[in-house]
């Protein structure tokens, strides 16, 4: 992080987080959706007037709204977020398009591996393949339960998602990210079962390049094979 940058952090807590970014880079913008703790951040937050805190839900907000009157060389998302809407909030900053630096944020274990998770393994999903094509993800390293009081049931993890500068072009963003969801809809069918409502014939084109049919599942196939079917479909 530089001395000119920006950073968001979703659910800033006890601000220990906040304050650590605050001191390292221009400014902190953080969303915290419990009014109850607006008196207590602002008072561990005195002395930092690079912090502003929108208390409102972050998965409602328009971030490219929020962050239009800053002046920053690069954006980060830095946030220890709250287990369960980690997708939620991936797939709002990737559809929210801001060009972020780099996202990094600690997430339950299991989550940090289906997020980094390659063809062919248990844990590969739809979220896999969408992180895959707009970032190069990366397990930073490990959390274990018992650096936390009280203790949870989970172990965690740092994940870390760096945008992929040399990534397939898509023909429509829309399609891909519905072709994506749906060929993973039912994770026991084949991709000709998930995929009823399609042009079959495009798909088994592409599909055939690689030495597949439409017996195929989901989880078989890599980033690059959903990036040419989809751009198959819009030809």
């Amino acid at each position: 992080i530089g001395l000119n940058d920006l950073v968001i952090e979703v659910g800033p807590g006890g601000a220990i987080l906040t304050k650590e970014l605050a001191k390292r880079t221009k400014n902190v913008l953080a969303y915290e959706i419990d009014t109850d703790l607006r008196c207590e951040l602002e008072k561990k937050l005195v002395g930092y007037d690079n912090v502003k805190i929108l208390f409102k839900d972050f998965l409602d907000s328009d971030i490219n709204s929020d962050i239009t009157d800053y002046d920053y060389d690069n954006i980060y998302f830095i946030s220890n977020v709250p287990y369960y809407i980690t997708t939620p909030i991936v797939m709002k900053l990737i559809d929210s398009n801001i060009k972020f630096k780099k996202i990094m944020m600690m997430v339950q274990k299991e989550v940090g591996q289906r997020f980094s998770s390659k063809p062919g393994s248990k844990s590969y999903s739809s979220i896999s393949v969408f992180l895959g094509y707009y970032y190069d993800v990366r397990l930073e390293f490990n959390v274990s339960r018992y650096e936390f009081v009280p203790v949870p049931n989970v172990d965690s993890v740092i994940i870390s998602f760096t945008e992929r500068k040399n990534r397939e072009k898509l023909y429509n963003e829309d399609l891909f990210q519905r072709l994506v969801r749906d060929s993973f809809q039912f994770k026991r069918k084949n991709i000709r079962n998930n995929l009823k409502g399609y042009d079959l014939n495009k798909i088994l084109s592409v599909l055939t390049k690689y030495g597949f049919d439409l017996s195929v599942r989901a989880e078989q196939l890599s980033v690059e094979i959903f990036v040419e079917m989809a751009n198959a479909l819009v030809s």
